[in-house]
């Protein structure tokens, strides 16, 4: 039997639009070609977990415009039980525009709509959501409030939490919640957004996981994008390497891994498994375009691993 996760989070329509190079401010690029794809980290987020195995319920917001058909439909084909997704008649869907260049990197800007009015009272609506939920995954593209909320429900009804602070936030975050969190998933940037540490190598990349650990996280695993992946407890650390494939578009590559991580947790994996599981799905979501059509799938998963040398 598959293991139960919720997610709680955002849906949006990408427009990504792919270019040479990425513009500096005050510059206009001429691009190469434009698509559209359902996105949001956490519709990301819920759509993975669907197809790496994970009996996935989504609890958040998009609008009732056209946007938010398609949405709702792309959890539908992915797996993803939307039972608990209110449509608001008052905002729209949420959007994103996303600049990706030839190498892969990408600039994205996120406008919420019905994304920034997911509330307390749509987790009190799933309450029955919780039975034999074995974990949460959430980020920070709602309320934080809301995200507040959301860990306190699930660490009360003991499911293992996992939180993806994207994007960083930009102020301190509660400190009770770092005794409920299990894992924290930040790449760079949000890490130092978390703890005042900029990441430049590994060994200020230790610093940084570190830091979180002492304001009371129990376990860390931090995405260094082309560098892997660095677990931190507060028993040890451990640096895993990046597996190599051809990368084409980085989008929604932090969302796999935090997704596959959350599902093997799920499952009672250790850690380190998790780890290594994540940072496969994570390299192959580098190698197709699109947020939600690069997440892969358990077999895609189980069957790169079995190619490559573990560490």
């Amino acid at each position: 039997m598959s293991a139960k996760v919720v997610v709680v989070g955002s849906a949006n329509m990408d427009m990504v639009a792919f270019a040479p190079k990425l513009p500096a401010p005050g510059e206009t690029v001429l691009g190469t070609r434009f698509e559209m794809a359902c996105g949001g980290k956490g519709a990301n987020q819920a759509v993975a977990c669907a197809r790496l195995g994970a009996e996935t319920w989504f609890i958040g917001r998009v609008g009732t415009d056209a946007f938010g058909d398609i949405l709702l439909q792309s959890f539908q084909e992915a797996g993803v039980r939307t039972d608990f997704v209110q449509r608001d008649p008052e905002t729209p869907s949420g959007v994103a525009l996303i600049f990706v260049d030839e190498t892969g990197q990408n600039e994205i800007v996120v406008a919420p709509g019905a994304n920034g009015r997911v509330s307390r009272e749509d987790i009190d609506a799933a309450s029955k959501v919780w039975d034999n939920a074995k974990a949460l995954l959430v980020q920070f593209e709602i309320p934080l409030s809301t995200v507040g909320y959301a860990i306190g429900e699930a660490s009360r009804h003991s499911a293992i939490v996992v939180v993806n602070p994207a994007p960083a936030p930009r102020e301190p975050l509660p400190e009770e919640w770092f005794g409920l969190v299990d894992v924290w998933t930040p790449n760079e940037r949000e890490i130092e957004g978390l703890t005042g540490i900029a990441v430049t190598d590994l060994e200020s990349a230790e610093s940084a996981a570190k830091a979180l650990l002492d304001k009371g996280a129990k376990a860390v695993v931090l995405t260094l994008g082309a560098n892997g992946s660095l677990l931190a407890t507060h028993d040890f650390t451990r640096h895993f390497p990046a597996f190599q494939v051809q990368a084409v578009d980085a989008t929604a590559a932090g969302d796999a891994f935090a997704a596959a991580l959350t599902v093997k947790l799920a499952e009672g994996a250790p850690l380190e498994e998790a780890v290594i599981f994540a940072n496969a799905a994570g390299a192959l979501a580098c190698t197709k375009v699109g947020a939600q059509p690069s997440m892969p799938t358990r077999d895609e998963v189980e069957n790169f691993l079995r190619s490559q040398t573990l560490p």
